[in-house]
């Protein structure tokens, strides 16, 4: 396949309405990543060269020895499609087939090395303010329909308690106005073969949202990895925040068996775009573990 020339990836519905906004972000973050401009598709997917996923996850075992479980993230068809845009297929959802087919590749790479496989798929919230912006709700609900349908495709074959899903809608500290609710997107989600759902809820426009599984109870075969660091802040979480966070998603779950602790999305996300600092990085993980032992204490009726 052929990477090239540049994509016209559009703005995100609160660059557009806020371009004083906009103007900081390409003050702040001058060297980013090309995330609006990235390579386009110009001819057929194929997936050329495994060599690179499999001398990472092998790294990953060498270093993840002293851990119970790891984990190793790829990104999803559809994060791809809207980032590195068609310039080849006739249309959305055969580009979107044909990249799913690809990174199935790369999926199996990660499983068969022993990881538990995180699929990074921004798309399912994050694109309904960006590339389908231009969308009414029913019309972006059919488009996650294909995005999961993709994913599904790609990670047949895995034993979904070795798969799980991240979603988010955008790693930044933007205003956030145009996010989609999450109880609009749930079922969708649900529909992925996965055994566990990574999703924000630390950030100031999504601590709200653990009301949303109420309405849509997470299925009995899931786990969910609540956000409970947001990552596109230096403020440290107080442990305490960190295990009042993880009691409430407890108590919506229903079992305290099937909540993880997890961050919003990553800490470099974007190469040029850190918003945290690395030592700050450090501290946060640490108050998430002490945390989810003041959690873990609570919910089992340990002694403080």
């Amino acid at each position: 396949m052929r990477f090239g020339g540049e994509s016209k990836r559009p703005p995100a519905l609160d660059q557009i309405e806020f371009p004083s906004y906009a103007r900081q972000m390409a003050t702040r973050f001058p060297h980013s990543a090309r995330l609006s401009n990235a390579p386009a598709a110009l001819s057929a997917v194929e997936y050329v060269n495994g060599a690179p996923i499999r001398e990472d996850a092998q790294r990953l075992r060498q270093v993840g020895t002293g851990f119970r479980e790891t984990f190793m993230t790829a990104p999803s068809p559809g994060i791809v499609a809207t980032t590195m845009l068609n310039q080849h297929y006739d249309s959305h959802e055969a580009y979107m087939m044909a990249l799913a087919a690809a990174l199935a590749n790369e999926y199996r790479a990660i499983h068969e090395a022993g990881h538990v496989l995180q699929i990074d798929s921004p798309d399912l919230a994050m694109e309904r303010h960006r590339f389908f912006g231009h969308l009414d709700e029913r019309a972006f609900l059919k488009q996650l329909e294909l995005h999961v349908a993709a994913i599904n495709t790609g990670i047949a074959g895995i034993p979904r308690d070795r798969v799980r899903l991240h979603v988010c809608w955008g790693n930044n500290d933007g205003p956030h106005i145009y996010d989609i609710a999450m109880t609009t997107i749930l079922p969708e989600l649900y529909r992925a073969n996965v055994g566990a759902l990574s999703i924000e809820f630390a950030n100031p426009r999504h601590q709200h949202e653990y009301e949303a599984l109420r309405a849509h109870p997470l299925p009995s075969h899931m786990l969910l990895v609540p956000g409970v660091l947001d990552t596109t802040t230096n403020f440290v979480e107080h442990p305490q925040v960190v295990a009042r966070r993880l009691r409430e998603a407890v108590a919506v779950v229903g079992d305290r068996e099937r909540v993880i602790a997890g961050t919003d999305c990553g800490f470099g996300t974007f190469a040029g775009r850190e918003y945290v600092a690395e030592e700050v990085v450090w501290l946060k993980l640490a108050a998430a573990a002490e945390g989810a032992r003041i959690a873990s204490d609570a919910l089992w009726g340990r002694a403080a």
